[in-house]
C-alpha cells in the first residue's frame, strides 16, 4: 500500500509488475524507474513481482512510472472503474471531480464525463480501492451511485438500471419544482407589472404589493432553488466555484436587494423615492433554469440510447441440456461447455460453436450487416443475435463478461467516457471560467455604480446579476462529451467499435490508409477461380480427378479444390497409392489412372508434356493466381487456378477512400507480381510487397516519417505491431484477439466498407463538436459583454437578467440537441 516516506516530501507506491522472467528483468525495470526525474529510490522484487518507488509528487507521478515500465516492455497491473456520479452541473464540476480523483495516490488517470455523468478511473489496485475513490468524490461535494460489485467489476446492467431510476427521479423532481415555481411566478409577474392597475382598482399599496411578492418569491428562492444553494455551499467548502455559484450569487443578490427595499425602504431611496423590487427577476431566473435543466436532462437521456439498446439485447434465459434434460436457466448461470438449444425466432444467449443443426442468424444488431448469416456445425455464433430459421445446438465457449456483447458494451462505454485532445483544451478554459465571470461581474458593478446614470445602484445591481446569470459553463462542459457519446453509439450500431475519443478525433485527419492484403482485402482463404482444359478432359472430369486425389488433404490448396467439387455436387472417387511430394504436389492412383497434381516443377520432373498449358499458367500468374497442373497417365489434362479472392466490397471501399481524398497503400508478404495483380483489380495507389511480418510496423513508420497521418487495417497476429504503430489502428473483427487489442477501431464484421463508415463518422462527429464549441464560446464571448452593458452607451440597450436566464438555460439544450443530430448519420456506402 502507498504511504508517506520518512524522506521529506517523498511518497511511496508499490507497483505490481508483469512480464518479468528473470532477475535481469527486475534489474532493468529498477534501473529504468530510478532514472526518472523525481524518483528518489526504486527497488524491484522479482519474487513478489513488485516495484517499490519513492518519488517527489511535484516532479513526477504514477502515470509516468507506469509509462516507463511499459516502455521497457513490461506491464503494470492497472484496473479500470466506471463510477456513476450525481450532482454535476457544468464543466467546472467536471474539473473539480477530476482533480479530486487525480489527487488520490495510486490513480493513474481520471476522466469525468458530464454527459454520461460518470468517471472513468484507471488505478493501481494495490495502492487504492474503490472505497478510496468514492471518498474522494464525496469529499469534493458529489455523490457516487451505490452499485452492486462482483469480481471487482461493476455489474453494468445494475448500474444502467439504477442510473435510469435515479435520472427519472431527478427528472420528476425538477419537473415539479419547475411547475410549482412557474405557478408562484405568475402572480409575482402580475403584481410587478400590473402595479398601476392594482393600485387603481383595489387600492393595493406599493408596500403591500412588495410584501405579497416577497411571500410568493421566498418558496421559489429557497425551495425550488435549494439545489443551487446546496451546490454553492459544497463548492465553497472545497474553495472552488461552479455553475451553482453563479446562480446562487446572482439570484440571492436580486432577492436580498428586494428584501431590503421591502422591509427597509428608507435605506435605499433615490431623491426621496422608493426603489422597485426585483423578486420577479430572482424567481424567473430560477424557474427558467429549472426548465432548461429539465429539457437538458431529457435530451441527455437520448444520447445514451445506444448503450441501453446494446444492454437490452442480452436475453434473460437460456435453454441448456443438463443431465440429459432440456432446462431453462438464467443466462448468467450458463457456463462454458454447456450445450445450448436455440429454436427459430429466439435470441442466442451466449457465444459458442454450433455442434448440430443448421440455420441462418441475424447478426445485424452486432455486426451492422443486414443479411442473415448461414450457420452449420463448426461455425461460431454470437450471443444476443437472433436465430431465424432452424433449430440448432451449440457449445457455449464465452459467457458473462467474456462474450462479444459484453466486450462491445465495455468498449463503447470506455470510448464515451474518454476525452479527445480538443476536450482537454476546453477543460483548461472551464477551470478558469467561473472565477473570471465573477471578476467581470464585480468589475461591472463597480463601473456602473461609479460611472453609470441614476439610479446608479439599480443599474449596477441589474448588470451584475445579468453577467452572473448569462455565463454558461454548462454548454462548454457538454459540447464535446455529448457528441462523443452519440458518435460512438452510432458506430456501435454499425458494427464499429471505437476504443477512445482520441482515435475518433485522429481518424478524421487521416490522409493515408494502409491495407493488409490477406484477410483484409481478400477473404484469407484460397478458392478455385479457373479450370483450364487441355482438350481430352472436361472441366468436370478435371475437378473430379483432382478433388478425388486431394480427398482428406489438409493442405489449404487441396482443401479449396475439394470444397469446389462439393459445391458442384460431384461424386468423388476412391484413390490409392497416395504419395505427397514435398514442395511439389501429390501422386495417386484413381481407378486405373495414375494422377499427378502439383506445380510446374513436378510436371517437368515427371517429364509431362504440357501441350501449351505453360503459357496459360504464365497468364494466370500475372493475375495473381496459383496454377495447379493435373496430369493423367503422363499427359497434361488441365490446370486448376487457385487464388485468395477479393472480398465482395473491397473495390467499392477503395473507390470510397479515393473520394475521401485518401491515398491507399496495400501491404503484403506476397511477391510483386501477385501483389500488383490484386492491386490493379481494385485501384490501389501504392503496393508494398514482399514485406516480412516483423517489417510491417517499419513500413508504417516510414510512411509517417513523410508527414502522413496513417491508418493501418489488418486482421492477424503479425499485424499487431503495425496497428499499434499507426496513427489509427483498425482491426477486422473476424481476425485475432491480439490484433483487436492492438487497434484503436475494430470492425466487428469483415466488410471494408466499415472503415469508410468509421472515417466518415469521425469527420461528422468532430464537425459536430466544433459546431458545439463554436456555439458555446460565441455565446459566452458575445453575450457576457452585452450583459455587462457595453451596448448601453451607443444604443441604450441593457439585457434584462430574466432574458439572460432564458438564454443561459437554453444554450446547453441547444448543444445537446445539436449532438443528437448525429443520430441521423448514414454510412456513405
Amino acid at each position: 500500500m502507498e504511504s508517506k516516506d520518512s524522506g521529506k516530501g517523498l511518497e511511496r507506491i508499490d507497483l505490481p509488475i508483469s512480464g518479468m522472467s528473470c532477475a535481469s528483468c527486475a534489474a532493468r525495470v529498477e534501473k529504468g524507474l530510478a532514472n526518472i526525474e523525481g524518483v528518489s529510490k526504486a527497488t524491484v522484487n522479482f519474487a513478489t513481482e513488485k516495484a517499490t518507488v519513492f518519488f517527489h509528487p511535484g516532479q513526477t507521478d504514477v502515470s509516468h512510472l507506469i509509462d516507463k515500465v511499459k516502455s521497457l516492455g513490461y506491464g503494470a497491473k492497472i484496473e479500470k472503474a466506471m463510477l456513476p456520479i450525481q450532482g454535476m452541473t457544468c464543466a467546472s464540476c467536471v474539473k473539480k471531480v477530476e482533480r479530486a480523483l487525480s489527487s488520490v495516490k495510486g490513480v493513474v488517470q481520471a476522466d469525468v464525463n458530464l454527459a454520461t455523468e460518470r468517471a472513468m478511473v484507471e488505478y493501481v489496485p494495490e495502492a487504492v480501492s474503490l472505497k478510496d475513490l468514492k471518498k474522494a468524490i464525496e469529499k469534493a461535494g458529489y455523490q457516487v451511485l451505490e452499485v452492486k460489485v462482483g469480481d471487482s467489476t461493476l455489474q453494468e446492467e445494475d448500474i444502467v438500471e439504477k442510473e435510469r431510476l435515479t435520472r427519472e427521479a431527478e427528472l420528476s423532481r425538477v419537473k415539479w419544482k419547475f411547475i410549482l415555481g412557474a405557478i408562484l411566478l405568475a402572480p409575482i409577474l402580475l403584481l410587478m407589472y400590473g402595479t398601476p392597475f392594482l393600485e387603481k382598482r383595489i387600492g393595493l399599496s406599493r408596500e403591500t404589493n412588495f410584501f405579497l411578492q416577497f411571500l410568493l418569491a421566498t418558496p421559489v428562492q429557497f425551495w425550488a432553488g435549494l439545489q443551487f444553494y446546496v451546490g454553492f455551499w459544497k463548492a465553497l467548502k472545497n474553495k472552488t466555484s461552479d455553475m451553482n455559484t453563479l446562480i446562487a450569487v446572482g439570484t440571492s443578490t436580486a432577492y436580498l436587494y428586494s428584501l431590503i427595499v421591502t422591509f427597509f425602504p428608507h435605506r435605499i431611496m433615490v431623491k426621496g423615492l422608493m426603489m422597485d423590487v426585483y423578486f420577479d427577476t430572482s424567481a424567473a431566473i430560477i424557474v427558467l433554469i429549472l426548465l432548461g435543466r429539465f429539457l437538458e436532462a431529457r435530451a441527455k437521456g437520448k444520447t445514451s440510447e445506444a448503450i441501453k439498446k446494446l444492454i437490452g439485447l442480452q436475453p434473460k434465459t437460456a435453454r441448456v441440456i443438463r443431465n440429459g434434460n432440456e432446462v431453462d436457466i438464467p443466462v448468467e448461470e450458463v457456463v462454458a461447455g454447456d450445450i445450448v438449444i436455440v429454436r427459430p425466432g429466439e435470441k442466442i444467449p451466449v457465444d459458442g460453436i454450433v455442434k448440430e443443426g443448421y440455420s441462418s442468424v441475424d447478426e445485424s444488431m452486432v455486426t451492422g450487416e443486414s443479411l442473415p448469416v448461414e450457420k452449420k456445425a463448426g461455425d461460431s455464433v454470437i450471443g444476443a443475435t437472433i436465430n431465424k430459421t432452424g433449430t440448432f445446438k451449440f457449445e457455449a465457449t464465452k459467457v458473462g463478461k467474456d462474450t462479444v456483447l459484453s466486450q462491445i458494451v465495455r468498449l463503447v462505454q470506455e470510448a464515451q467516457g474518454s476525452k479527445p485532445p480538443i476536450a482537454r483544451m476546453v477543460d483548461v478554459i472551464a477551470s478558469y471560467f467561473v472565477p473570471v465571470v465573477i471578476s467581470i461581474a464585480i468589475l461591472t458593478f463597480i463601473v456602473w455604480y461609479f460611472f453609470g446614470p441614476h439610479p446608479a445602484l439599480t443599474y449596477a445591481f441589474l448588470n451584475f446579476v445579468a453577467v452572473l446569470i448569462i455565463a454558461c459553463p454548462c454548454a462548454l462542459g457538454l459540447a464535446t462529451p455529448t457528441s462523443i457519446m452519440v458518435g460512438t453509439g452510432k458506430g456501435a450500431e454499425n458494427g464499429i467499435l471505437i476504443r477512445g475519443a482520441e482515435a475518433l478525433e485522429t481518424a478524421h485527419q487521416l490522409n493515408t490508409i494502409v491495407l493488409d492484403k490477406t484477410g483484409t482485402l481478400t477473404k484469407g482463404e484460397p478458392s478455385v477461380t479457373d479450370i483450364i482444359e487441355s482438350g481430352k478432359f472436361s472441366k468436370k472430369e478435371i475437378l473430379t480427378l483432382a478433388a478425388s486425389a486431394e480427398k482428406g488433404s489438409e493442405h489449404p490448396l487441396g482443401e479449396s479444390i475439394v470444397k469446389k467439387a462439393k459445391e458442384e455436387n460431384l461424386s468423388l472417387l476412391n484413390s490409392k497409392n497416395f504419395q505427397a511430394i514435398a514442395g511439389h504436389g501429390i501422386e495417386a492412383t484413381i481407378g486405373s489412372k495414375r494422377v499427378l497434381l502439383g506445380n510446374l516443377r513436378l510436371m517437368e520432373e515427371k517429364k509431362v508434356n504440357l501441350n501449351g498449358l505453360s503459357n496459360k499458367a504464365e497468364q494466370l500468374s500475372s493475375e495473381g493466381k496459383t496454377s495447379i497442373f493435373l496430369a493423367v497417365d503422363g499427359e497434361a489434362a488441365g490446370i486448376i487456378a487457385v487464388a485468395d479472392t477479393l472480398k465482395e466490397n473491397s473495390k467499392k471501399a477503395v473507390e470510397a477512400f479515393h473520394r475521401m481524398g485518401l491515398e491507399v497503400v496495400m501491404l503484403t508478404g506476397d511477391n510483386q507480381r501477385t501483389a500488383k495483380a490484386i492491386a490493379n483489380q481494385i485501384g490501389v495507389d501504392q503496393v508494398l510487397a514482399e514485406v516480412l511480418p516483423e517489417m510491417k510496423a517499419e513500413e508504417v513508420r516510414r510512411l509517417q516519417s513523410d508527414g502522413r497521418k496513417v491508418g493501418m487495417v489488418g486482421d492477424g497476429i503479425n499485424d499487431a505491431p503495425a496497428l499499434a504503430q499507426a496513427d489509427v489502428g483498425i482491426a477486422i473483427g473476424t481476425g485475432t484477439d491480439v490484433a483487436m487489442e492492438s487497434s484503436d477501431i475494430t470492425l466487428i464484421g469483415g466488410d471494408l466498407r466499415g472503415i469508410v463508415t468509421a472515417i466518415a463518422l469521425s469527420k461528422a462527429t468532430i464537425r459536430n463538436i466544433k459546431q458545439n464549441l463554436f456555439w458555446a464560446f460565441a455565446y459566452n464571448t458575445l453575450l457576457i459583454p452585452v450583459a455587462a452593458g457595453v451596448l448601453f452607451p451607443f444604443f441604450g440597450i441593457l439585457l434584462n437578467p430574466i432574458f439572460a436566464a432564458g438564454a443561459m438555460a437554453f444554450s446547453s439544450v441547444t448543444v445537446v440537441s445539436n449532438a443528437l443530430r448525429l443520430k441521423r448519420f448514414k454510412p456513405p456506402i
